[in-house]
């Protein structure tokens, strides 16, 4: 066997060394494809997450389009928010039938975005024993809950009234008209009822809250 022979195959070391490198590549393309499936993943519960927060939106912005005023109301509760609920009194349409009241809530409990409605009515006085019922969180077979979105760590709510974002809403006096604790003078073209309302979620997964404001009653 001659020289040119023997130099023909590859030796031992040779071989573990290409097996070392063929080894090391296929350990960093599994690492790439894996960051990439994982991103994939994590994009994909954040739309989907985005999406669902997109629709539990669009619900408390038609509810508010149609809330009631205290023109209709007549003194009655017609809204109530605070930290983490909000509570509201909408005109409900139905074809070829007078229009009718509904009282819907919003909650956080237990990581979920629930809303709850009460069935429609044209009674005044049935509307606010609904209110209490939703408003207390008594559970009712008329008024079901259903979750809008999981994985909500928290609800932030504000009402737009007397030109500020308020926590929380002034009493209404028995004529329906807001009143304040230390009323300022009145002002023509200035109204104390609210008109808008701001909700914040805080959805796990996402680094900052989901804000949007409503008009009421389509103001």
């Amino acid at each position: 066997m001659n020289a040119r022979s023997r130099r023909a195959g590859f030796t031992l070391v040779e071989l573990l060394v290409a097996i070392g490198i063929l080894a090391m590549v296929a350990v960093l393309g599994w690492r790439g494809l894996d960051g990439i499936v994982r991103a994939r993943v994590a994009l994909t519960n954040e739309m989907e997450t985005t999406r669902g927060m997109q629709l539990a939106f669009a619900q408390m912005q038609n509810d508010c389009e149609n809330a009631a005023g205290n023109d209709i109301m007549r003194g009655r509760p017609a809204l109530l928010w605070d930290a983490g609920r909000l509570t509201l009194v909408r005109k409900v349409y139905v074809e070829h039938e007078p229009s009718r009241l509904q009282v819907v809530g919003y909650r956080v409990v237990n990581g979920q975005l629930i809303r709850r409605e009460s069935p429609g009515t044209r009674d005044l006085d049935q509307v606010e024993q609904l209110w209490q019922a939703i408003a207390s969180d008594a559970p009712a077979e008329n008024a079901p809950s259903v979750v809008l979105q999981v994985g909500v760590a928290g609800m932030q709510v504000q009402g737009w009234q007397n030109n500020a974002w308020r926590n929380e809403p002034t009493a209404v006096g028995g004529n329906g008209e807001q009143q304040l604790p230390n009323p300022p003078p009145p002002v023509p073209g200035r109204s104390l009822e609210p008109t808008g309302v701001q909700v914040a979620l805080t959805v796990q997964g996402l680094g900052q809250p989901m804000v949007k404001s409503f008009l009421l009653g389509g103001t």
